[in-house]
């Protein structure tokens, strides 16, 4: 009797949580663009913006104000950004479900871009760990624009003076997500077997190279025209997917990270070690998945994992000062260096996102701002 009673509540009480989510975010489901249309910015800057979802077509530069740090914050002159999948998924509103948060009918926020690299122009009156003038390189939402504020204890680093802007650029969203995920979720260990699944894009170009400064013996998977590139990062063996599926092979891993989420869950389990460790950090194109996205493929991670000895899971990445630091000495020592694969002017930053979207990038597509 309990648990029908349970289950009443949980059937009378459910419609009315799913109706005021829905109303939340019809009623969040707006922005500044009309606003802004019918204003100067009293001192502009280019930015780049959207008003409404959709594909890269979406996409425009326009003047808004210039931000003004606060005591705590640092303002920067962006002079590198970088497109990473994360933009994809905010401008087009996929998958449908992260819209009950971003914006119902609209996008609550109109700008885009993370990853950011530049100058510190100015200061806040609490900021000591920044000067004007100093070069730095970080991640936050907005960075593709002339300018950007960071809280300056926040995921902002020094840039190392032999790291160039877009090399420096080209770290936080993919650069911490390769990190956090070889490093802390898959606990990479001297001697162990690393698959990474997705070894030539963004994720997976510095992916390679960490699991090989772990001590880790490497296979990378990937397309026929990547194959050099990922050996060339360090890769032990390379499994070209268009001859080969991995999932087959005899070899057996400790741990395999997967950009890509294309294979079923039960075959990347047989290709992982008894007490062996799968991390997903991506699954699927722009036009994949669009109602739940990953949701079904992470309820099944999740639900295997309570009946198995593999430990199994998906995480975002945390931008975070330590793991910028990590990069930051990386880079200066030349043991971890950023592919970059195109890079396009600031007035064709529809362009770089059309060419992330194609899945064809090996490894960063970077936006000058100069």
């Amino acid at each position: 009797m309990r648990v029908l009673r349970l289950l009443k509540w949980i059937l009378l009480v459910l419609p009315i949580v799913l109706a005021t989510a829905f109303a939340i975010a019809w009623w969040r489901s707006d922005n500044d663009c009309a606003a802004r249309a019918g204003t100067t910015p009293s001192v502009p800057m280019r930015a780049l913006v959207y008003c409404d979802y959709g594909t890269p077509d979406v996409l425009a530069i326009a003047d808004v104000e210039k931000p003004v740090p606060q005591e705590t914050q640092v303002l920067v002159r962006v002079k590198a950004a970088s497109v990473n999948p994360v933009d994809w998924h905010t401008i087009r509103g996929t998958p449908y479900v992260m819209r009950l948060d971003s914006g119902l009918r609209k996008p609550a926020v109109t700008r885009t871009g993370v990853d950011f690299a530049g100058v510190v122009e100015a200061v806040g009156r609490q900021v000591s760990r920044f000067t004007v003038g100093d070069e730095v390189f970080g991640g936050r939402t907005g960075a593709l624009a002339e300018y950007i504020v960071v809280s300056a204890d926040r995921a902002i680093v020094h840039k190392p003076a032999n790291i160039t802007f877009e090399h420096a650029a080209a770290v936080a969203v993919a650069g911490l997500t390769a990190l956090q995920g070889i490093r802390d979720r898959g606990q990479v260990r001297k001697g162990q077997r690393v698959l990474i699944n997705g070894a030539s894009g963004g994720v997976g170009t510095f992916a390679v190279q960490i699991a090989k400064r772990l001590g880790a013996e490497v296979t990378g998977v990937c397309s026929t025209r990547n194959v050099d590139l990922v050996r060339s990062l360090g890769a032990d063996h390379v499994i070209d997917y268009t001859r080969d599926d991995f999932t087959t092979r005899a070899g057996v891993y400790d741990v395999l990270l997967d950009n890509v989420g294309n294979r079923p869950l039960s075959a990347c389990r047989r290709v992982l070690s008894p007490n062996g460790r799968y991390v997903l950090v991506g699954a699927g194109g722009p036009d994949e998945h669009r109602i739940l996205g990953p949701l079904g493929r992470v309820a099944s991670i999740y639900l295997t994992a309570l009946f198995v000895d593999q430990k199994m899971g998906m995480f975002i990445a945390d931008l975070n000062r330590p793991d910028l630091e990590w990069f930051a000495d990386a880079m200066k020592t030349g043991t971890v260096s950023p592919v970059i694969d195109r890079r396009y002017p600031f007035a064709q930053a529809a362009d770089a996102m059309r060419y992330l979207e194609s899945g064809r990038a090996r490894g960063k597509v970077i936006v000058t701002m100069d």
